[in-house]
């Protein structure tokens, strides 16, 4: 409660002798009794009521009733008006609820109760098994649900029996006891057990195996427990594939189910916060009655099943990062929506174990659980972190983040990692912390890790022990080798999955689609995806029912082995594992409560901000206990001057000791000065520079500022828009210049443009600038086309300045995720930066009077931990704007909690849930404007940065099924082939895709248009042969009709085909140049049958390159079927003979399906190895 006729005078400061204040008091958000002293009283003046008793005038000491009752009235009046009217006030220029009357958060709960029962009764609302009470919420109420929630220790699960079970027939089988002991001997080394809580393994219950397998496959196992007959265990081993059963496999495949669902148990009840389960045999392989892969019962599927069954759960997340597809799980909830399954694994189309149609991108589950089921499958090998960080930021974390999963459950397998000869894979085990990192903020931090393959032992037990440091809430560590940009095998991948997935979650409709009309008109193509389902059908096996038990694994030389241990030791050495006991540092100095517009008293930036932040951080959420404060400092002249003229800096100082403060702040955009206006900045910014040089000194992780005066808006030579000082230019350019970092990231979320660092930096190329704000087309201030998306810095600078610009208010969590996973995080990665300062302006959030968006607090939190995985987690969080109280001092809060590992809410409500169909879900994915705008963004930025490779064009159609007959009827051909009536590049109905359409109707409506108008139906191909009959009898004209498929095109392989072909290129064996045709296998060029006769003799008598294609009239032949070959899977072919030949791409002449399908339809073998599993 402050005095209004002495503002500066607290009444909590009074220091009255009994008097009472007549001023009018002024509300604070806190509710405070009336008549509270004031610091500076005046004298209580009684009302005196004047009038003749008998003659005599009453004494002036005396107040009658009459005359009290009425003066009370007049002034309750009096106050009530002002109050009122100071309420409204403060409502809308700083949040939170009115505390009487209609307005009241108690009287909107209940009438929203009321007219709940009027239209219906209790409405429940039912997710799953049972329903819940709709209540009304205010909008802080998830921030406030975990406001004294910190993060709980992590699990640690193990037991010496996991090392019993092995093959006792090959001493070489890389499932090995070895796997186990060497990951425990590393955890041991740098001191992690002791750091976790044990969790006390345990055996499964039959009932639990009995959730996910057949009662007959528990008992083939059991019969074997402590079998002594070596030669019966290899026997029964051999009928199933990659499988070896040991006397002990029965005891310690229960004992590895049980522990999986005693960590899952654990991490729900908040036993523990997230844990990790070090056990053998993995379980991913194993299908419901066959063991399968290394795996007896499938451990992660049968724990869920239980947390679904036991614990109440109605929505988890699998995330399977082994290298081999998780067959076994997939199929156990591939209708189950409450399941979403993740998969990345190395698939070759299909030519790597388990060589499986059903492990490609297409397979997206089934009934209910349609689109919650995902193959990320890996076309190639090499593939490096930067591949995995893209399947992350494009697929993973923007479906999680979507789904708001209530469980995460990994099967970690290691096989991808760098060194495992299963995998062949590049990624170094240091990068297990940033794939884990991110998803740790997701179910409240409910994370449990269980171990599934890796065969190296060293790159095995090291990225266990990243991982398990991760869990611990230890910083990602910086990558000591580059990050290499997403290779185009992943590329293909990833718009293979969003194509297949798009229909079903709101955030993959970021993606536009072209149609058939498109294709066809527009030149180049560059931007158009074309998706290719290709798959290998393996090689049937020499025995059915029979495989091998030994030497089925793939063998690495010993200088190969050398070459590993090598880079691995290498890596180890370079991998900084330190860092500092202090997990967050912050700063507060009340001199900069000092700092005030005299002149209006409700200017929204006002002191009360940051004595807000204070109170959330020291009494409702409790965290300045576990945070380390600094004392406050005045930066120096010189500091300032790192970014500011000094004419500036001495003017800021002049103004404030003059009497012409008002009249020199009108010169400004957005600009008040006070006395102590100098003094506050100079603290600020000198504030913040202490928290970065005890982050950058070793002594803290991370830091806290909450400062003002603001200062992103602050130019080099001039105060703008509330800023004086640029406090965070001026601690990034002092950590490049004294403490000789190379590169900083600004990370600025203000809804207003950071104008001023922007100027600052934007020729610096140590200094990525990245800014998401309102923009409104340049109507929204600071109202300059500089905030556009177009300005991406000058001179050696350019390319490190991204605005992500909103043209509309209302954005909120579901946008602003999308900027961050499109375009925040994979440019902040690929820059690596030292140190990240972020520009914390709470302006965006929900409730802010000036920022019209509706970013909640737990969003900033989630924000917070992403960017927390960069610098080795040296990321400091300063206050700039934000001017609803209530809504800063929440958000702050949120960003400390992400800061101290505490686990965050969820963004339930503002992100949406998944449904089956996008049209189903009733709460809002990221609006229309916004993918506009970061479709904007990537234009441009792509130039600069080769992570955003992914701003393409899908088709509009749906995945062909697989190819039918090879050979065709001729009367079904011809039915479906037509002339005459069509233009060039017409869309025809293919017989896959007649009658459906998936762009609104269009694809049926050509049918329609041309009855309304008159035209006559085209003509089929089968009608004009009839109406030429004579002529085709006579020879006199001729029609061929290739085939529609044909058994060999599964050999093409396009993503090995040329970027061009030279058509003049001369047969590679006569020289010829005319008549040749180029072999769609190896693209070696011969002449045809009536010249030399060289490409009859390349494709006859060599091994599996049948198929060729002309460069005289682009027609195929398959010498093989001795026909000719007409299919969709050809015109990347013929197009890049078309391009060379007339400049321009071939039209598309396959109807509306712009999807390539080709799917081997016989099982011989196709020139390719098979590939060795293990798990």
């Amino acid at each position: 409660m402050l005095c209004r006729q002495h503002p500066n005078s607290s009444v909590s400061q009074c220091n009255c002798t009994g008097q009472y204040c007549k001023h009018q008091l002024i509300q604070s958000n806190e509710s405070t009794s009336k008549n509270r002293p004031c610091s500076n009283p005046i004298p209580f003046q009684p009302t005196i009521n004047c009038r003749k008793q008998k003659g005599n005038i009453m004494n002036p000491n005396v107040v009658t009733r009459s005359s009290a009752k009425q003066s009370k009235v007049r002034t309750r009046a009096q106050l009530a008006a002002t109050e009122a009217e100071q309420e409204e006030r403060r409502v809308k220029l700083y949040g939170g609820y009115r505390t009487t009357g209609k307005g009241s958060i108690a009287e909107a709960k209940k009438q929203g109760k009321l007219k709940m029962s009027a239209n219906g009764g209790d409405q429940r609302r039912s997710d799953g098994a049972g329903g819940t009470d709709v209540q009304l919420r205010d909008i802080f109420h998830n921030a406030q649900s975990v406001a004294t929630t910190a993060r709980g220790p992590t699990g640690i699960l193990y037991d010496d029996r996991f090392a019993l079970h092995r093959c006792l027939w090959d001493a070489n089988y890389p499932e090995c006891p070895e796997r186990y002991q060497r990951v425990m001997e590393r955890f041991a080394m740098v001191q992690l057990v002791e750091r976790c809580q044990f969790i006390a393994p345990r055996v499964a219950t039959e009932a639990e195996i009995r959730t996910q397998h057949t009662e007959e496959q528990i008992r083939i196992l059991q019969q074997t427990h402590g079998s002594q007959d070596e030669a019966a265990l290899e026997q029964l081993s051999s009928k199933y594939d990659a499988i070896f059963i040991h006397p002990s496999s029965y005891e310690t495949s229960l004992l590895a189910a049980g522990s999986t669902v005693q960590l899952v148990e654990s991490v729900c009840n908040g036993t523990v916060q997230n844990g990790m389960a070090v056990l053998r045999p993995p379980g991913h392989h194993a299908m419901t009655a066959e063991y399968n892969g290394y795996c007896f019962f499938n451990n992660v599927a049968i724990a869920a099943q239980y947390a679904l069954d036991k614990l109440g759960l109605r929505k988890i997340l699998i995330v399977d990062w082994d290298v081999h597809h998780g067959q076994g799980t997939q199929r156990m909830f591939y209708s189950d929506p409450r399941v979403l399954y993740f998969s990345i694994h190395r698939y070759e189309h299909g030519t790597f174990w388990p060589n499986l149609r059903e492990s490609d991108f297409d397979y997206v589950g089934d009934g209910k659980g349609t689109g919650y089921n995902f193959n990320v499958p890996l076309n190639a090998t090499g593939m490096t972190n930067g591949d995995y960080l893209a399947i992350w930021q494009q697929l993973l974390l923007p479906v999680a983040t979507e789904f708001q999963p209530e469980l995460i459950i990994v099967s970690a397998g290691y096989d991808a990692a760098f060194g495992c000869p299963e995998g062949c894979m590049e990624i170094t085990p240091a990068f297990y912390s940033h794939l884990l990192s991110p998803i740790l903020s997701l179910a409240q931090g409910r994370v449990a890790v269980v171990l599934e393959g890796g065969y190296c032992l060293e790159s095995l037990a090291e990225g266990c022990t990243h991982t398990l440091k991760t869990l611990l809430g230890d910083p990602c560590p910086r990558l000591v080798e580059k990050l290499e940009p997403p290779c185009e095998s992943m590329q293909n991948t990833i718009l293979n999955c969003i194509h297949s997935h798009r229909s079903y979650w709101k955030c993959l409709q970021f993606y536009e689609l072209y149609n058939l009309e498109d294709y066809n008109n527009t030149n180049p193509q560059d931007n158009f995806h074309q998706v290719v389902v290709s798959y290998v059908p393996p090689e049937p096996p020499a025995q059915p029912g029979c495989y091998e038990t030994r030497n089925c694994y793939p063998v690495q030389s010993d200088a190969e082995r050398a070459r590993i241990h090598e880079r691995l030791q290498r890596l180890q050495l370079l991998t900084d594992l330190s860092f500092p006991a202090t997990r967050v540092c912050y700063v507060y100095d009340e001199l900069m409560l000092e700092h005030r517009n005299s002149h209006e008293k409700w200017h929204p930036e006002q002191p009360e901000r940051i004595a807000k932040i204070m109170q959330r951080l020291t009494g409702d959420y409790q965290l300045v206990q576990r945070m380390h404060r600094l004392t406050g400092r005045a930066a120096t002249t010189d500091e300032l001057c790192l970014v500011h003229d000094p004419q500036h800096v001495q003017l800021i100082e002049q103004v404030c000791e003059s009497s012409t403060m008002k009249q020199t702040a009108e010169q400004y955009n957005s600009i008040y000065f006070h006395p102590r206006t100098n003094a506050s900045a100079r603290m600020a910014a000198g504030s913040v520079l202490e928290v970065v040089s005890e982050v950058l000194n070793g002594t803290a992780r991370s830091g806290l500022c909450v400062v003002r005066p603001p200062g992103h808006h602050a130019e080099p030579d001039a105060p703008h828009g509330f800023c004086i000082f640029n406090n965070v230019a001026v601690a990034a350019r002092h950590a490049l210049e004294h403490h000789g970092l190379r590169r900083v990231l600004i990370v600025d979320w203000d809804v207003h443009h950071g104008n001023g660092t922007q100027h600052i930096f934007e020729q610096d190329a140590r200094v990525l600038y990245v800014s998401v704000h309102r923009y409104d087309n340049g109507a929204f201030f600071p109202k300059s086309t500089d905030a556009n998306y177009t300005v991406v810095g000058s001179g050696a600078g350019e390319g490190f300045n991204v605005n992500i610009p909103w043209n509309r208010k209302g954005m909120g969590d579901p946008e602003y995720v999308a900027a961050f996973h499109q375009v925040i995080l994979p440019i902040a990665y690929e820059f690596d930066p030292e140190l990240v300062l972020v520009s914390a302006g709470f302006d965006a959030a929900i409730g802010d009077p000036l920022g019209g968006c509706r970013v909640t607090p737990e969003a900033y939190g989630h924000f917070t931990h992403w960017l927390s995985a960069l610098a080795g987690g040296r990321v400091v969080v300063c206050l700039e704007g934000g001017y609803n109280v209530n809504s800063i001092s929440h958000a702050m809060a949120m960003c400390a909690k992400a800061l101290l590992g505490d686990p965050l809410p969820v963004l339930g409500s503002a992100t949406g849930g998944s449904r089956n169909s996008i049209t189903t879900s009733t709460t809002p994915g990221p609006n229309a404007s916004c993918f506009e705008t970061l479709r904007n963004v990537l234009s441009v930025q792509q130039k600069y940065w080769r992570s955003l490779a992914f701003n393409k064009k899908l088709p509009s159609t749906q995945t062909l099924p697989a190819v039918g007959d090879a050979t065709g009827e001729l009367v079904q051909a011809l039915d479906y082939m037509t002339l005459g009536q069509d233009e060039p590049g017409s869309s025809k109905q293919s017989p896959s895709s007649a009658g459906t359409s998936n762009d609104g109707g269009q694809a049926g409506s050509s049918s329609s248009s041309a009855s309304s108008t008159g035209q006559k139906p085209a003509q089929t191909l089968t009608e004009f042969l009839e109406a030429n009959l004579e002529a085709l009898q006579n020879e006199e004209m001729f029609a061929v009709i290739p085939l529609k498929n044909c058994p060999h095109l599964r050999l093409l392989q396009p993503d090995t085909a040329p970027a061009t072909i030279d058509t003049r290129a001369p047969c590679g064996d006569c020289g010829a140049e005319v008549e040749n045709w180029i072999c769609l296998l190896c693209y070696g060029v011969y002449c045809g049958r009536y010249v030399q006769e060289h490409m009859v003799r390349h494709a006859t008598e060599t091994v599996d390159h049948p198929l060729a294609l002309s460069f005289t009239d682009l027609s195929v032949w398959c010498y093989g079927c001795d026909a000719y070959v007409d299919h969709p899977v050809l015109h990347p072919y013929k197009n890049l003979v078309h391009l060379d030949k007339f400049r321009e791409p071939l039209v598309w002449a396959y109807g509306s399906d712009l999807v390539l399908d080709v799917v081997g339809n016989d099982a011989a073998s196709g020139g390719w190895s098979r590939s060795s599993k293990a798990d």
